[in-house]
Formats: structure tokens, sequence, C-alpha cells
């Protein structure tokens, strides 16, 4: 039995495209993140009231690790939009095509 392999290949603008989603999905993310880590301290400051120890203990390192992850989102949301705009520029994508 033959397997086909179906290549799929974009042009440029498809690819500008699918770029700009995934930057917006990444800023999504950015966003998502940011929410977490303000969900993380209301719980903290509910904790206030509370004290329960056990929350004392493992809140912080959740935080953490959420902080990082969204340190690291940002990032490559940034430096992806670098290579996005490097792209645009070496594919002259950025002047505005002309009407038919």
């Amino acid at each position: 039995m033959h397997r086909i392999k179906k290549i799929f290949t974009m042009d440029k603008r498809e690819k500008l495209d699918m770029m700009d989603k995934i930057l917006r999905e990444l800023e999504d993310l950015t966003n998502s993140q940011t929410s977490v880590l303000k969900k993380i301290g209301q719980i903290e400051a509910e904790n206030i009231n509370l004290g329960d120890r056990f929350l004392e203990k493992k809140l912080p390192d959740i935080y953490e690790h959420a902080d990082e992850a969204l340190k690291e989102a940002t990032t490559l949301h940034t430096e992806y939009t670098e290579v996005r705009d490097k792209f645009v520029k070496d594919n002259k994508l950025d002047v505005a095509e002309a009407p038919e």
C-alpha cells in the first residue's frame, strides 16, 4: 500500500498570514498567563485572612512558574515579531499591492 504524502506549500502572502495568526495566538498566550498571575495574586490576598500555611507554602512556587512562563511567552512573541518583520522586509511584502 502506497502512502501519498501531500505537500502543502504556501506562497509568501499565505505564510505571512500564518505568521500573523501565530503572533495573535502568542499575544493571547501572554494575556492568559497574565490572568493566571493575577488569579494567583488574588488567592494569595485572600489567604492573608485565611492564614492557611499549606497555601502560603505552595502558591509562591506556582506564581514563580507562571511568571517564568509569561516571561518566556513574551520573549517568544517579541523575537517572532522580529522574524516576521524580517520576512516581510526580505520578501518586500511591506509594499502595498497595486490594484488591478
